[in-house]
C-alpha cells in the first residue's frame, strides 16, 4: 500500500484522480499498467463511463489504452471537420470476445451475438451509445431497406447505424451505408438532431484503401475492423513503443 501511493505522489494529477474511483478500481490500474500515461487513461476512463470493477478489468485486458493510442481510425472527410470528439467517440477496431464466435462465420452470426450480449457491445462501443433496433425498417419509394443495427449516441445527439461486415473491407461497401444515412436523414431524424453517422463494421481492412475510399466521400462515415479475440498486448505495447520512438525520430 504504501509502494502505491509513493508511486503517485509525483504525479499530482493521478492523486487527485485516484481520489474519485474506489480502491480496487485503483488497485486494478496500479498493479496492470506500467506507465503514468497508462494509468491517466484509465483512471480518467472509469471515472467518466462509472465502470465496475469487472468492465475495467475487461478494457485493461482488452488493450484500450493500446488500441487507442496505435489506432488512426478512418473517417471521411466531412465527418472530421463536424466534431472534434468524434475521434474518440469512435475506435479503428473494436474486440468482440465475449460472443465466442466460430471461424468462419457470416454476418447474420455476427449481427445475432452482438444483440444478444449487447450490454458487453455497449460497453465496448461507449456507454453514451443507445441501441435502437436491429433490422431497423427505412421505406425509400416502394423498397424496404434494412439497417443492420441503429444506435443512437446521447453526447453527438445523433442516430449512428452499424453496416456488419464478415469480410474484408470493399470500397463499394460505402455506396450501401451512404444510401442508409441519406434516408436517416430525410425521414427518421429529428429537426433538432445532428446528422447522422455511420460505421462500417468490417472483419479486416487494408488502410491505403480506406483512406482512398473516404477522401471524397460527402457522408460522415468512418470504417473500423473489429476482432473475436483478445488482442496480445505484448504485441501492442511492443507496436506503440516503436511508434513513439519512431516519432521521436522525426522530430
Amino acid at each position: 500500500m504504501k509502494q502505491f501511493y509513493e508511486t503517485y505522489k509525483d504525479f499530482p494529477k493521478l492523486s487527485t484522480l485516484l481520489r474519485e474511483i474506489s480502491w480496487s478500481h485503483n488497485l486494478a490500474i496500479f498493479s496492470r499498467c506500467n506507465t503514468a500515461e497508462e494509468r491517466e487513461f484509465y483512471l480518467k476512463l472509469a471515472k467518466q463511463e462509472r465502470y465496475s470493477f469487472r468492465e475495467l478489468d475487461r478494457q485493461i485486458s482488452a488493450s484500450l489504452f493500446e488500441r487507442t493510442m496505435i489506432g488512426n481510425s478512418k473517417l471521411s472527410t466531412v465527418l472530421r471537420e463536424r466534431n472534434h470528439h468524434i475521434t474518440s467517440t469512435f475506435k479503428d477496431s473494436y474486440v468482440f470476445e465475449f460472443l465466442n464466435l466460430a471461424e468462419p462465420h457470416s454476418e447474420s452470426d455476427l449481427q445475432r451475438g452482438l444483440v444478444k450480449q449487447i450490454k458487453n457491445f455497449i460497453l465496448e462501443l461507449g456507454k453514451d451509445f443507445i441501441f435502437i433496433e436491429e433490422e431497423y425498417k427505412l421505406q425509400v419509394g416502394n423498397s424496404d431497406f434494412f439497417i443492420d443495427l441503429l444506435f443512437y449516441h446521447r453526447g453527438l445527439q445523433c442516430l449512428v447505424a452499424f453496416e456488419l461486415k464478415a469480410d474484408k473491407f470493399k470500397p463499394d461497401h460505402l455506396g450501401q451505408l451512404n444510401f442508409y444515412l441519406e434516408a436517416l436523414d430525410r425521414d427518421v431524424k429529428k429537426q433538432n438532431e445532428n446528422p447522422s453517422i455511420g460505421v462500417l463494421l468490417c472483419k479486416d481492412k487494408d488502410s491505403e484503401v480506406v483512406e482512398y475510399a473516404l477522401s471524397r466521400s460527402l457522408s460522415p462515415t468512418m470504417v473500423s475492423a473489429y476482432k473475436t479475440q483478445l488482442p496480445n498486448k505484448k504485441l501492442l505495447q511492443q507496436k506503440l513503443h516503436e511508434l513513439f520512438y519512431n516519432v521521436k525520430d522525426d522530430k
